[in-house]
């Protein structure tokens, strides 16, 4: 049986801002274990695209700020898991990317239920308007640019997700690499439930 699970992982900037995703995240990102990656751009390398496609042959990649090397690139694509249709963009085209508003009209106008986007390098996830919206953060905890309201200079923590996807909602797992007081790091992992409404007034 294929695997519902969908990495959704972007913003890895590798090696211009960070050498690699973290050993701990490599571990659990095996083959075989994951059904499709949605990558939010800003790979910057042909190394982790290689890579990426060893995690899941089902890879889906859409145009980073900094993914000059690859023009032929989309800016934001859609892929269909049963009921739910995922729309992912890295954001960098649309103006004010952080603002609910902006994202829910690009929810609305690529017509998806869950929107995946980049550029902020910091998890989020919420609910708005039965819309479901996941920034994964980035992989390699890359510093900000400062450029899209991100405060510059400002500590990463590396993020990813995994959606598990069944019929009419998903179950949103988000990794996060954090370091105690000692600087021992350890993975944090949560988890958020999405379900479509479906009819209604």
């Amino acid at each position: 049986m294929t695997s519902r699970l969908v990495l959704v992982i972007g913003d890895l900037h590798i090696p211009d801002r960070a050498l690699d995703i973290p050993a701990k995240f490599k571990k659990l990102l095996t083959p075989g274990k994951i059904g499709q990656t949605l990558c939010l751009g800003n790979l910057t390398d042909k190394a982790t695209y290689e890579y990426l496609r060893t995690i899941a042959p089902d890879l889906k990649i859409v145009k980073g700020t900094y993914d000059t090397e690859a023009p032929s690139l989309p800016l934001s694509q859609v892929v269909a898991h049963g009921s739910l249709r995922i729309g992912f963009t890295e954001g960098f085209s649309l103006v004010a990317r952080n603002e609910m508003d902006v994202l829910l009209a690009e929810a609305n106008r690529l017509d998806v239920d869950v929107l995946c986007y980049g550029g902020s390098h910091r998890f989020d996830a919420y609910e708005l308007e039965n819309r479901f919206f996941v920034n994964p953060g980035s992989a390699t905890g890359a510093m900000c640019s400062g450029w899209g309201g991100e405060k510059a200079g400002e500590e990463i923590v590396p993020s990813f997700c995994l959606m598990d996807v069944q019929g009419l909602g998903l179950t949103l797992y988000v990794y996060q690499l954090r370091k105690d007081a000692n600087g021992v790091e350890s993975i944090n992992v949560e988890k958020v439930a999405y379900t479509k409404t479906v009819g209604g007034s």
